[in-house]
């Protein structure tokens, strides 16, 4: 293939695009806003599925690598009342076929297995613009620009490609995260932590939960929810961040204090994190040589456990229609028939995961939800 194909972003779809179309040697550049692979933390874990993430670490042949990195007996999950009291309580499965590894370790895997200078670090989109006579030009923040025959937007929710394709924007869903974490040895939260069991406990009631996970190492990841209008974000402030837990804590009055000490002993700097959404079933027309993987294209509440999955299964799927077929619209027009549908259902099962973690009949619709899993 002699066309220049330029990525926008170094998420995990994006560098999976690349690295499976270096493996059937075509060429990519990724374009990523960040300094470099550590300028940010990544995230906790992620649940690889078989039938997603799975495929696309084979296409990519870093399958056996990636099992390396699986980190075994982290998928037991515990759901509990706002008085800690037990209602479901799942084990670990040594044999998952959803293993856990994570996020940032699955993300250096992918960028050591490049080229060297495929992705070009610190080199922020700030816009794309379509070209009459085909290609296009990406203009980045410093000033300069470049010209590219074929731009995959996989530059997640506030994607600067997508505006080409479709005028759909991220809606906030009414959810918003803020970030907690412990460290291995705060003794004032072994009785919580070891309520958490070996994975993921869940406490939830209708309009907020509070979701911890405990790591390999002991120490404690998670996030505050709370069904909250965008005004209510706005007023949050967090530049005391001791006083912003507290009235976090305040939102969950007559909890079990081994819950609510998740939120007041919390040692991590608190992000607020608003969920968002692009509508469930987006599709646009075909625009010559532009096309979105990841969240840029499907971006949906992490309720479903499909969001990185399939991510990297667009970006392998993508490549793989872009070696297989001399036609570029063909393998773009190939691939987004199969991408609409499988995004559309992942979309709408998240949707309704999320209205089932924090509805009217939580905890219980979590319990039964898990119960038919």
């Amino acid at each position: 293939m002699q066309k220049t194909i330029a990525i926008v972003g170094a998420g995990l779809g994006g560098l999976t695009l690349a690295r499976v179309l270096q493996a059937h040697g075509v060429a990519a550049t990724i374009y990523e806003g960040e300094a470099s692979a550590t300028t940010r933390a990544q995230g906790g874990l992620l649940d690889i599925h078989e039938e997603t993430g799975q495929v696309a670490l084979r296409a990519a042949g870093l399958y056996d690598e990636f099992l390396t990195l699986v980190r075994p007996g982290e998928d037991a999950k515990r759901v509990v009342d706002r008085d800690g009291t037990i209602l479901f309580d799942m084990p670990a499965d040594p044999g998952s076929a959803r293993p856990e590894v994570d996020r940032g370790e699955l993300r250096r895997l992918i960028i050591d297995s490049l080229a060297p200078g495929t992705v070009r670090w610190g080199r922020k989109v700030t816009s794309v613009r379509y070209l009459p006579e085909g290609g296009c030009v990406l203009t980045f923040a410093e000033g300069s620009a470049t010209r590219a025959d074929i731009v995959v937007g996989a530059d997640g929710a506030w994607s600067k490609v997508r505006p080409l394709l479709t005028p759909a924007r991220p809606v906030y869903s009414g959810t918003c995260f803020v970030e907690i974490a412990l460290a291995a040895d705060d003794r004032h939260c072994r009785a919580g932590v070891a309520a958490i069991g070996r994975g993921t406990l869940m406490a939830v009631a209708p309009g907020k939960g509070i979701i911890a996970h405990r790591c390999a190492d002991g120490h404690v990841r998670g996030y505050v929810a709370l069904n909250k209008p965008e005004e209510w974000m706005r007023s949050l402030d967090f530049g005391d961040p001791c006083a912003g837990l507290r009235r976090l804590a305040d939102e969950f009055d007559g909890w079990s204090p081994l819950l609510t000490a998740f939120v007041t002993r919390s040692d991590v700097e608190p992000r607020l994190r608003p969920i968002h959404a692009l509508p469930v079933g987006l599709e646009w027309d075909r625009v010559p040589g532009v096309t979105l993987v990841g969240d840029a294209a499907h971006l949906m509440s992490p309720f479903a456990g499909e969001g990185a999955n399939l991510a990297m299964y667009d970006g392998a799927d993508l490549a793989g229609k872009l070696v297989e077929e001399p036609d570029i619209e063909i393998a773009l027009t190939a691939y987004e028939d199969r991408l609409f549908p499988r995004s559309g259902d992942a979309a709408s099962r998240s949707a309704r995961n999320l209205e089932t973690f924090f509805g009217r009949e939580a905890p219980q619709s979590v319990v039964t939800l898990f119960d038919r899993s």
